[in-house]
């Protein structure tokens, strides 16, 4: 299973427009992926999905951190890379993968803080979006 895991994250590692045919390569037909924007089922949502990240930011890439693998399931961090609009930006976030008896995925699970990482950097909504994080964190001194 390490093995086909360590192939996936390469993948994702050099993952561009070109070699997206490999998708199915690596889910299964019927794989679960979900993030803070998505809930789609089958892999032809998954190619769609990565499509999208493409045609919407330029220079997308994923830099791999680390991994814990469990039997068929496995843990992943990365940090995803683009620019929008001239600017760089970097969200921090895990992976959780489920792999069937042929090493496919069957459950790709992103865990990221789309508030934090995204929408409060945004001008309309940032603005609120902080304070309600200041207003709800814990006064620590």
């Amino acid at each position: 299973m390490i093995s086909r895991l360590e192939l996936l994250l390469a993948w994702y590692a050099a993952l561009a427009p070109d070699n997206l045919h490999r998708t199915r390569e690596f889910y299964a037909v019927d794989a679960h992926f979900r993030d803070p924007f998505n809930d789609v089922r089958g892999v032809a949502s998954v190619e769609t999905i990565l499509r999208h990240m493409f045609a919407n930011s330029d220079n997308p890439h994923f830099l791999i951190g680390e991994r814990i693998v469990q039997a068929e399931r496995a843990f992943v961090t990365w940090t995803f890379v683009f620019t929008l609009r001239g600017k760089t930006h970097e969200i921090a976030g895990g992976t959780h993968f489920h792999f069937n008896a042929h090493g496919l995925v069957t459950l790709h699970r992103d865990y990221w803080d789309a508030a934090e990482e995204l929408l409060q950097k945004l001008p309309l909504v940032g603005g609120p979006i902080r304070w309600l994080r200041r207003r709800f964190a814990a006064n620590v001194i």
